[in-house]
């Protein structure tokens, strides 16, 4: 398959869409069936509870959206940024940066849909160690996100291609017009 459409470009679109569904299908449980919207709260684990959240900002509570000004213009923000992460991902060819890209993706289109249907992002997922939250409370978009970054920030940190490595034979024993690799005449 050659083009736009290739194997590993197809695998991101069905990663981006699999993690936008099951977002909006957790948070459908979770406000549904659980009514956690009522509860606000139920303990799990030692180390993981369900509280319920409205999330009217950007990460870490920046940007709130207080009016409707606000909000849609979250809404285009974050549209925009899924756009451009959209195009990225139809540009590399590696599937490990397609893969943290549909990631990001994904997790952007389930947020992006509960800003537009509900004006804030449902969250749910509370992570501690007692009263520590090494976290804010999150959702599964959140955490798709968080790790579609992570490997992007770890792939371009640690992953070197190999069109990039030192090539096997100086450039100053090699001239224009001899076949590569081969050493020039003295």
């Amino acid at each position: 398959m050659s083009g736009l459409f290739t194997r590993n470009r197809i695998i991101g679109l069905v990663l981006a869409a699999f993690v936008a569904i099951i977002d909006q299908v957790v948070k459908w449980y979770v406000i549904g069936p659980l009514a956690l919207r009522q509860v606000l709260h139920v303990d799990l684990l030692p180390f993981f509870d369900l509280t319920y959240t409205e999330n009217r900002g950007i990460s870490l509570g920046m940007l709130q959206a207080t009016n409707m000004e606000t909000r849609w213009l979250l809404v285009a923000l974050t549209g925009v940024i899924a756009v451009v992460v959209l195009v990225w991902m139809m540009r590399e060819r590696k599937l490990g940066d397609i893969f943290g890209l549909a990631l990001i993706l994904g997790g952007a289109v389930g947020n992006i849909r509960d800003r537009w249907e509900l004006g804030y992002v449902i969250d749910f997922a509370d992570l501690h160690i007692g009263d520590f939250r090494p976290f804010l409370i999150f959702n599964v978009a959140d955490a798709a996100i968080t790790i579609g970054v992570v490997i992007i920030l770890a792939r371009s940190l640690l992953v070197r291609d190999k069109g990039e490595t030192e090539p096997s034979v100086p450039a100053s024993e090699t001239s224009d017009d001899a076949p590569h690799g081969e050493p020039k005449d003295a």
